[in-house]
């Protein structure tokens, strides 16, 4: 681990992005040419003094799952991705999958455009890799977990608080759309080891994975309407849509509601929501009362 150049690395890295890349408000009051060090915590899901301590060259080594948020937060090229890792001195993940996956860069770079709307990038398995600041005033940051829990279908046959954000009602539906996606992902991947561990995991727990996984239905998520619960807002009904990249591992999902409509208006009332988590201020960042409830744990899609 070289922690002087690891330093030196993310300082460079944090001074290039600008704060219009990542949905935060450039401000009369900055002084900085990219991000603030605490924006760029925030941004990571870390606290902003953990990040001084690594920018400052001193600090315990980060791990796997801390280095990918840097990399996401950071919007880090393939190349400088492993550079990172290489300087943390731990080995570089594979790019195609897990939590710790590199961004497709095209997928990215239409997250980057979509700032009047929540989106964000998963994994084909729904391992959230990155948000926009409305994705995570919806549905929470993309949690840190390592393993199949990691997986927010994982999470929903697992975790019951992973349930919440949906209504009761909608909760059917959403199992049985999670089993007929995780079928096609398992077929398209043929014998993947990951997918098969999933899977055998998941019927072994949840006897009611076990249950949809043995009617063979098999249907890609490619567009869902949603009713999501937010702690702030309520109940919100939003059109979820996707891309997928060319290899299919990974997706863009982003919600939009009709022109107009009263979940429309909550959409421009949820991106006030969503400022006051990064409010600029002098010396730093004002934070917002910290959510409760299942959206800011889950991370979910």
């Amino acid at each position: 681990m070289d922690l002087p150049e690891l330093a030196a690395f993310l300082k460079s890295r944090r001074a290039r992005v600008r704060p219009a890349d990542v949905g935060l408000p450039a401000g009369p009051r900055r002084r900085v040419p990219g991000l603030r060090r605490e924006e760029a915590a925030q941004l990571a899901g870390l606290s902003a003094d953990y990040y001084t301590e690594l920018e400052r060259g001193r600090g315990a080594q980060p791990s796997v799952q801390v280095l990918a948020s840097l990399a996401r937060a950071l919007r880090l090229r393939g190349d400088e991705r492993d550079h990172l890792f290489h300087l943390a001195g731990r080995p570089v993940p594979p790019a195609s999958h897990g939590p710790a996956a590199h961004v497709q860069p095209a997928l990215l770079g239409l997250l980057d455009r979509l700032t009047t709307t929540p989106a964000q990038v998963i994994t084909d398995l729904h391992e959230t890799l990155a948000q926009n600041a409305l994705a995570v005033a919806l549905i929470g940051r993309q949690p840190l977990t390592p393993g199949p829990a990691a997986s927010y279908a994982y999470r929903w046959f697992t975790d019951p608080a992973a349930r919440a954000l949906y209504p009761v009602d909608d909760h059917p539906h959403q199992s049985r759309a999670f089993v007929s996606d995780l079928r096609a992902v398992a077929a398209r991947r043929g014998h993947d080891a990951r997918v098969r561990s999933m899977v055998a995991e998941l019927r072994r727990c949840s006897e009611e994975f076990a249950a949809l996984w043995d009617t063979h239905e098999v249907a890609l998520r490619r567009r869902d309407h949603k009713r999501l619960v937010h702690p702030a807002l309520g109940v919100i009904e939003l059109d979820c849509h996707s891309l997928f990249s060319e290899d299919g591992r990974q997706r863009l999902l982003w919600f939009t509601a009709p022109p107009g409509s009263r979940d429309a208006g909550r959409l421009e009332l949820l991106s006030v929501i969503g400022a006051q988590d990064m409010t600029a201020e002098e010396g730093g960042l004002r934070e917002a009362p910290r959510r409760t409830g299942p959206a800011a744990r889950d991370g979910a899609p």
